[in-house]
């Protein structure tokens, strides 16, 4: 009996040794996939130790012929040529051979966040996305969008896969896709007529440290974080999918480096009563991302949270948060905001109005790395403030053509004199544009002053193109 066991126990083994021979890639390399356009991609993947591998394409004669290290990892760097396709994409090994079929050439960009992000264009139950039913009933495969979900992994080890599939732009492809990344891709192809490829890599209520390098964390934030789960491998018992490291373990790290144009992220909504903490991991965060890319000037375009009202919409976190937000934009080189002030429900925090998020946020790609003009996608960021008698003279960073509406009283403002007690103000926009001019009746002597400092306020100061001015505050008092 323990013989048979012996020799079934080396059969196996043979067997697991023959698997291991196959040369295999990540999943994200798969049919119906969008490579970036004049480029050296980069493929990688696992095979038996010192084995050659061959990969070619359709577009070009350039092969590439690497050889796997003594562990069975291989990388390999390919040039791609204009945007096109269809092509097809061969990986061959010693013992077997990968065939990716149906590839297209175009624009690349890495999606991921929380559930803002994650969410699809068929919507949650209950909870739709605008005009989603137009835009998928009327998808048509010929038109070159594709997007890749991957599936919800959480790890305590870095893994090689995570289960991806890319689909094309029918109408099961366009329901399926993140709606965000959806209509980012949409606005891009409507200006640039190219393939467009989205990878969306996201898990609805997650904070920004599950989506980081345990190296980054400890190297940067070992105070803020307990990693002690690691030593004892196993997750914490609530909420495993929250914690540190876990989602760039079993899901980021799968796509690292899939050679894309930019990142584009959604997220805040988790991390929003830790607002001081966040403007340093997001910077962080984005300096991983650069690094492990490869690509230091990487654009990073996030979105600033909505309003909701988090069960208490006169509570401040979600007004602090977004001024958090705005503040990273000074840390990160290239990077762009999508506000989204006027675009919350005050009873769901996913808003219907995905179009607004995906539409500012290919506005901000468009006019910093594909050449439009002639608009400006940035919010109005508040700069400074003079406090004069009465008044409030606040200046924000904002294109020559300025603030807007003007010649109205705009509410949702708010004054403090010297006792720190906050008093609804109004705002009027100034000669000089890029200017606005607080009051408030019951304050006479302000020190202090804030816009849409609440988790649910609505906005009322706009740049000339409909981009919400950010909430912010003067102020740092609790």
């Amino acid at each position: 009996m323990k013989a048979k066991l012996l020799l079934f126990v080396f059969l196996l083994s043979g067997l697991a040794a023959t698997v291991r021979a196959e040369v295999v890639v990540p999943s994200v390399f798969s049919d119906n996939m969008v490579l970036q356009q004049n480029a050296d991609v980069a493929f990688w993947g696992k095979a038996a130790p010192k084995e050659k591998i061959t990969i070619s394409q359709t577009w070009s004669s350039e092969k590439a012929v690497v050889t796997a290290d003594q562990d069975g990892n291989w990388s390999a760097r390919i040039g791609t040529v204009s945007a096109g396709g269809p092509y097809e994409v061969t990986i061959k090994g010693a013992k077997n051979e990968i065939s990716i079929k149906n590839v297209l050439l175009g624009e690349v960009w890495i999606c991921s966040g929380q559930s803002n992000m994650e969410m699809q264009m068929k919507g949650f139950g209950g909870q739709p996305v605008k005009d989603a039913a137009f835009y998928i009933s009327t998808a048509r495969p010929e038109v070159p969008i594709r997007s890749c979900n991957l599936r919800r992994i959480k790890s305590l080890n870095e893994e090689f896969d995570c289960p991806a599939t890319w689909y094309v732009h029918d109408s099961e492809g366009v329901s399926e896709a993140s709606a965000t990344a959806y209509f980012f891709a949409l606005r891009l192809y409507e200006a640039l007529r190219i393939p467009i490829g989205i990878i969306n890599v996201s898990w609805g209520g997650t904070p920004i440290e599950a989506w980081m390098d345990r190296d980054v964390l400890k190297d940067g934030f070992a105070e803020e974080f307990d990693l002690s789960f690691y030593d004892r491998n196993e997750f914490p018992k609530k909420d495993p999918q929250k914690a540190p490291a876990v989602l760039y373990n079993g899901m980021l790290h799968s796509v690292v480096p899939f050679t894309a144009k930019g990142f584009i992220w959604y997220q805040g909504c988790e991390n929003r009563t830790r607002f001081e903490q966040y403007t340093r991991l997001q910077p962080a965060f984005v300096e991983m991302l650069r690094e492990q890319w490869g690509n230091e000037d990487m654009p990073f375009y996030f979105t600033q949270i909505a309003p909701y009202s988090y069960g208490a919409p006169q509570k401040r976190e979600g007004g602090y948060m977004m001024w958090a937000q705005a503040q990273t934009l000074a840390k990160i080189p290239h990077s762009g905001m999508a506000a989204t002030h006027d675009s919350g429900e005050l009873e769901c925090i996913h808003p219907a109005a995905k179009k607004n998020v995906g539409d500012r946020l290919a506005g901000l790609a468009l006019f910093n790395d594909y050449g439009a003009k002639g608009f400006d996608p940035n919010p109005p960021i508040f700069q400074s403030v003079e406090f004069e008698g009465e008044t409030a003279k606040v200046k924000f960073a904002v294109d020559n053509m300025g603030l807007s509406p003007i010649n109205l009283d705009l509410p949702g403002f708010e004054l403090a004199g010297e006792d720190r007690v906050f008093h609804p103000a109004t705002a009027r926009v100034a000669h000089d544009k890029s200017v606005i001019i607080v009051k408030s009746p019951d304050v006479k002597a302000p020190v202090a002053v804030r816009y849409g400092m609440y988790n649910w306020s609505e906005a009322t100061l706009f740049n000339c193109y409909g981009v919400p001015a950010s909430p912010f505050r003067s102020d740092n008092w609790e």
